[in-house]
């Protein structure tokens, strides 16, 4: 049993997933949405590799708590997904997630670009992290 962690975004979409345990997060990769038939191949070919029985999206409120525009589009995904693959989605805050994972890259030497692929998967982490750590 293993949870998946994601960051949403309409062109990348941050992973990661939690050890069987569900006490550890690990960065996964980021995904470059495609289209409808290559991601649903991907996310399931995902979930069956790793045996995921939840799946935990970060959702983008603003600061006051409230939903802007990015929330509508993550549920519209998520009722996707989980439509797609049977498997229960929860909606975890992830206000500052991208700051916070800007910051723990911040000292390394890492090229913009490289930085650019690691922001997501390290949000998606930090995601799933802080909802494992609420169990």
């Amino acid at each position: 049993m293993r949870i998946l962690g994601i960051d949403y975004g309409d062109k990348t979409i941050g992973l990661a997933v939690s050890d069987e345990m569900l006490i550890t997060a690990q960065a996964l990769q980021s995904y470059k949405v495609k289209n409808k038939d290559e991601d649903i191949r991907f996310f399931k070919d995902l979930a069956s590799k790793y045996k995921i029985n939840k799946i935990v999206i970060g959702l983008p409120l603003r600061m006051d708590g409230s939903e802007g525009s990015r929330v509508k589009k993550t549920k519209h995904f998520a009722s996707w997904l989980k439509k797609s693959l049977d498997i229960p989605v929860v909606y975890w805050d992830e206000r500052l997630t991208t700051k916070q994972a800007l910051r723990i890259m911040k000292g390394n030497r890492l090229s913009n670009k490289k930085k650019k692929e690691l922001v997501d998967q390290i949000s998606a982490v930090l995601i799933l992290s802080s909802y494992l750590n609420s169990l």
